[in-house]
């Protein structure tokens, strides 16, 4: 179980989470959604340890945990072993590192599978990026050198089916997508959570539109750094007609 309990954050000396609870259990997929600024992304980047996020604690009664274990004095490469993933909203380029080499080494740190060889993994990677509809050329180029918007999100989803977290954390993957891209996208997510279903998901997002192909059991609304409401998917179309305005 992913816990966040008093979750108070500030960013340069300003206020931006006030107070975050949240409790995500083996196979459920939450959305958080929100206006900009609300803190949807401080969320993303505190949950994973960045160190820019500074916490507050109020009254002692902090918490961020994984499956009873606290996560308060983990760095963020600690984090992603104990099983926590990021996926970017813009993921970064890195010249010179293969997708291939990148993903086998990550593999091997974080998931033990230092005794798989070349040949094994570029198999095990070759029919994980056929799933994912990731062409083959991609893994032989420089991470996200040049890539597409959508390839670099297909490639997020690419290293978690790789990668095989816990608990998933993805930050607007839905952002800068034109729908056909999305829905690739969606699809993509939904088989690696039909592969891994004990895995837990907080997916951010502005907008409704990748849960209709992503399912959240449940719905958030995140205003001025606090979850001001919880529900059902239906919340997320009274968003959809309401907007955000309703909340402020």
């Amino acid at each position: 179980m992913l816990t966040i309990k008093n979750l108070h954050v500030s960013v340069e000396g300003k206020d931006i989470l006030r107070g975050v609870d949240l409790v995500v259990r083996p196979g459920e997929v939450h959305a958080v959604m929100g206006p900009n600024g609300s803190g949807k992304t401080t969320l993303a980047y505190t949950l994973m340890g960045h160190p820019k996020y500074q916490l507050k604690v109020k009254n002692s009664k902090l918490k961020i945990s994984l499956d009873g274990k606290s996560l308060l004095n983990n760095t963020p490469d600690e984090r992603a072993r104990l099983g926590l993933f990021l996926a970017f909203q813009y993921p970064v380029a890195v010249d010179g590192v293969s997708v291939e080499h990148f993903l086998r080494r990550t593999s091997s740190v974080i998931n033990g599978k230092s005794s798989m060889s070349a040949l094994q993994f570029r198999r095990l990677l070759s029919k994980e990026a056929e799933k994912l509809g990731v062409r083959e050329e991609l893994l032989r180029r420089s991470l996200n050198e040049d890539f597409s918007g959508g390839e670099k999100k297909r490639l997020e989803i690419l290293q978690m089916a790789i990668l095989r977290p816990k608990y998933a954390i993805l930050d607007e993957t839905d952002s800068g997508l034109d729908i056909d891209a999305l829905q690739v996208v969606a699809r993509g997510v939904n088989r690696v959570l039909r592969d891994q279903k004990n895995m837990g998901v907080i997916l951010i997002t502005h907008y409704q539109r990748i849960l209709r192909f992503i399912k959240p059991q449940v719905v958030h609304v995140m205003i001025r750094g606090r979850i001001a409401e919880s529900g059902g998917r239906n919340l997320a179309d009274k968003l959809e007609k309401q907007g955000y305005k309703t909340y402020e």
